[in-house]
């Protein structure tokens, strides 16, 4: 039967999951391991605040970039500033606009950054005069001294963070608890039992921003759902997740990728995931629009839908025979692209795994997912992932 599984106790023993199916998936971990503990926050609600704030002090303008003035200032040889009309304080890049500005004018950054800076005035100048497009647009911010935080294109279509995580709270609350989504538990690989709850602290938390970009984590990790049964009869659980980002500076899109995993371990790596699908959106000119209209429904599509169609897919892969002997392994996997030599990997992995050889769709989908866990190469890994998905689909 699959079933919602009941909610554990605070303290109690978690759930027992089994992270060998389904793909890993690093994204989380990599913002996990990256984020000194000032971008770092503990709830959404501190999380917005500081965004927020820092778009209320900001202004954001067209300006005809042949009238920016690039000035080297004599009290700090290795600094620019930028001289904007309607503006009598001269602005100074940060490390990121800077970057932005050579882009614009065709001018390596790398390069422009080891020149003094009289000489990299002079470049930017005349860059600003000669570029084709006649307007950029400058995000400010004013916090005790005006700063550049931001120069892109005039169709460029700024989202701002806290637009984001505005569209998350309204599905999510706090994000500690309040509502079903939360901050994600941890993997206790001793017992292989997913704990949902677990104190969010600097070190656990999955709420992150920096001075270019936001990126937030949550579960419903205390939920689980049962989609058939494992080997040894015990119960299959999954968890529903999704991550967000963007930057309203210009240095990624917005995205949101929601999805079906087993487990959270400690250093914010997915385990066992399925179902995994992602949207994105270019900060292009119609990009408000497409957030309001794309992104902000479909992750609270998302955050209310049944996971019923989910698991009859699941369910139709494990039930669905494609493979009654050692032929017919071997040509179901070579008549979808594998090599003979991926061929045997993938059927010896199930053997090792299920003590048994591949015979339903879902078999070879664990069988596949396992064998790139094992490659090194990300677009390997990658292509061998999408294969598994797409063999996937093709069971519902």
């Amino acid at each position: 039967m699959n079933t919602m599984v009941s909610r554990p106790r605070p303290g109690g023993g978690g759930f027992k999951v089994d992270i060998l199916r389904g793909e890993r998936i690093g994204r989380v971990s990599s913002e996990w391991f990256s984020r000194p503990d000032d971008e770092r926050y503990l709830s959404l609600s501190e999380l917005y605040r500081t965004v927020k704030s820092r778009a209320e002090n900001a202004r954001a303008r067209t300006v005809e970039s042949a009238a920016i003035r690039v000035e080297a200032t004599r009290d700090n040889a290795e600094r620019l500033a930028l001289v904007v009309p309607g503006e009598r304080q001269a602005l100074a890049p940060t490390h990121w606009s800077y970057g932005q500005l050579c882009s614009l004018v065709g001018a390596p950054s790398s390069y422009m950054r080891q020149l003094p800076a009289p000489l990299a005035a002079i470049n930017l100048q005349h860059g600003l005069l000669n570029q084709r497009a006649e307007q950029v647009k400058t995000l400010e911010t004013d916090d005790g001294r005006i700063e550049l935080r931001a120069v892109t294109g005039s169709e460029y279509g700024r989202i701002w963070d806290h637009e984001l995580v505005s569209a998350v709270m309204n599905i999510a609350g706090n994000g500690t608890g309040d509502t079903i989504w939360k901050v994600p538990g941890v993997l206790d690989w001793s017992s292989m039992t997913h704990n949902p709850f677990v104190d969010i602290t600097k070190d656990t938390t999955t709420l992150y921003a920096s001075d270019r970009d936001v990126f937030l984590f949550l579960v419903d990790d205390t939920h689980p759902i049962e989609a058939g049964r494992l080997q040894n009869g015990e119960p299959d659980l999954y968890f529903r997740g999704f991550y967000a980002w963007n930057s309203e500076v210009g240095s990624k899109t917005l995205g949101i990728a929601s999805f079906y995993l087993r487990a959270v371990c400690c250093n914010r790596n997915l385990w066992g995931v399925e179902n995994f699908e992602e949207i994105t959106i270019r900060h292009s000119k119609f990009a408000a629009n497409r957030f309001a209209h794309e992104a902000a429904p479909a992750l609270t599509s998302f955050a209310n839908s049944s996971p019923a169609s989910f698991i009859a897919g699941i369910r139709a892969a494990r039930e669905r025979i494609v493979a009654r002997n050692d032929e017919d392994r071997e040509s179901f996997l070579r008549k979808r692209g594998f090599t003979k030599g991926e061929t045997g990997k993938i059927i010896e992995t199930v053997l090792q795994e299920e003590g048994r050889p591949p015979e339903s769709i879902f078999d070879f989908v664990a069988g596949i997912t396992a064998h790139a866990r094992g490659k090194t190469h990300q677009d390997t890994r990658l292509e061998l992932e999408g294969k598994a998905r797409k063999l996937l689909e093709s069971a519902a």
